[in-house]
């Protein structure tokens, strides 16, 4: 048994990002390998990825070994040939250069997630029956407190006007990572309330499970 508290915990955004690199072909494997050509990426990385495979698009991992030639993405297991489908995986990954922390956070809410259920009953039965089909759209906001001169505003308020899919990460205490795809918006006006901080909201809409690794991200 183990638990923990989130106390000291941080989270970060993604600032800057290197250009997309393809990859032609991704295995099916316990630990999926990208082939690609010429790449930089080394072990320990954090990119962002597209896929033709939807599972994978979208999702945020960290690289486990790499050449010029092969990326292996830690811990992403891609067996299933029906939900990963043979030779449909191609896509890009964009190593994560730089991360901006996102501090003063008073309050972290998650949202949806929830799997859904399509009832069905027969004339013969005496009771219904629930088949499960999709889960809901997650999310989550953090409410932080108002502070213009900090450097992640500027990176939220590009990310909020580029409209386009993000890295971010929240660090645990004992070197607990969880990795996420996320569309953000960001407030531009602080909530006042009298003897009360200011305060802002950033908006998270996750478009991937999280990828959860249990040792330091660097």
């Amino acid at each position: 048994m183990g638990y923990k508290l989130p106390n000291g915990g941080t989270f970060q955004h993604a600032a800057t990002y290197a250009t997309a690199l393809a990859f032609t072909a991704i295995s099916n494997a316990a630990e999926a390998v990208a082939t690609v050509v010429g790449s930089t990426i080394a072990a320990g990385d954090i990119v962002l990825l597209t896929s033709g495979w939807s599972k994978l698009d979208s999702k945020v991992v960290r690289v486990k070994a790499a050449t010029a030639t092969a990326i292996t993405l830690e811990g992403i297991d891609t067996t299933d040939t029906q939900v990963y489908p043979v030779a449909g995986g191609a896509g890009t990954m964009r190593k994560v250069l730089t991360w901006v922390q996102i501090p003063q956070i008073s309050d972290m809410a998650f949202s949806g997630g929830e799997q859904n259920y399509l009832d069905v009953v027969f004339l013969e039965d005496d009771q219904g029956k629930q088949i499960p089909t999709d889960k809901s759209a997650a999310s989550m906001v953090l409410t932080i407190a108002d502070d213009p001169a900090q450097a992640f505003n500027g990176v939220l308020l590009k990310a909020d006007a580029g409209k386009q899919i993000e890295a971010a990460r929240l660090n645990l205490p004992g070197n607990d990572t969880l990795l996420y795809g996320t569309y953000t918006s960001f407030s531009k006006q602080p909530a006042v309330s009298r003897n009360n901080l200011l305060t802002r909201t950033v908006s998270l809409a996750l478009q991937a499970e999280p990828t959860r690794y249990l040792t330091a991200a660097v």
